[in-house]
């Protein structure tokens, strides 16, 4: 076996993993990729980047078919695109819940995506700018649970809700109040699903407590938790494991 590496980058820095086989023998974090690249060059035979080739047409496999980049996935109708490095996160998630039917729910700095998956493969996809919206209307990192119910119940009421919380100046209203406008419109994805969260530990119990009020069963899932198996499924789907060494 040989060494090879995965670069990609999560949404808040670069990331490199080198790799013997599937085992990973070191993994790098940097700001841009540039200074990770640098790094693992002179190490590795075969770069493999997260982010980069054809993107996958919703309905399609999670898992690559060969190639040197794992892209995203586009969608048509409705319009949507979601980046490799979910994708990535989502081969782990296979990896640990062989033969699981469900909705993933993955939560991001900027968006929120809910992805139908079924048979290995990304069947439909949902996405939101509710953390976006949170930032820009000042929202907090907590949620009024009074607020979510509210909007869940009279989506169409939102732009009023907003203004009210705004007036009482109640940041976590504003929060709740987007978050129940999303659980609304995503409505299709949760009903009589099981939903796997894929969020970090900071915010993942509060999402999850909004399913489990609405009777979702749900399963957390932390990022991080996600990426080694993710690496051996690449590994096993990509033949690395079985590269003659140097």
């Amino acid at each position: 076996m040989t060494d090879w590496a995965v670069i990609g980058h999560d949404g808040h820095a670069a990331r490199a993993f080198v790799l013997r086989g599937s085992r990973v023998t070191h993994s790098l974090t940097a700001p841009e990729s540039a200074t990770l690249l640098a790094q693992i060059n002179p190490a590795v035979r075969i770069l493999y980047r997260i982010g980069e080739g054809q993107s996958g047409s919703i309905p399609t496999g999670v898992l690559p078919q060969g190639g040197h980049g794992l892209a995203g996935f586009v969608q048509d109708s409705p319009p949507d695109v979601i980046d490799g490095w979910v994708r990535f996160l989502l081969i782990g998630l296979l990896s640990v819940r062989s033969a699981w039917d469900g909705v993933a729910w993955v939560v991001l700095r900027d968006l929120h995506h809910w992805l139908h998956l079924s048979a290995g493969e990304a069947v439909s996809s949902q996405s939101f700018l509710t953390p976006r919206l949170i930032a820009t209307l000042g929202g907090a990192s907590s949620f009024c649970e009074t607020a979510i119910s509210d909007t869940l119940t009279r989506p169409e009421r939102l732009a009023a809700q907003l203004r009210s919380a705004q007036v009482t100046n109640s940041t976590s209203a504003v929060s709740g109040h987007l978050l129940g406008a999303e659980l609304a419109a995503a409505r299709p994805y949760w009903l009589g699903q099981s939903v796997s969260l894929i969020a970090d530990s900071a915010c993942a119990m509060q999402y999850s407590h909004a399913l489990s009020e609405l009777g979702v069963p749900v399963t957390i899932f932390d990022p991080e938790a996600l990426i080694a198996p993710a690496l051996a499924a690449l590994a096993t789907a990509l033949g690395y494991g079985d590269l003659p060494a140097r």
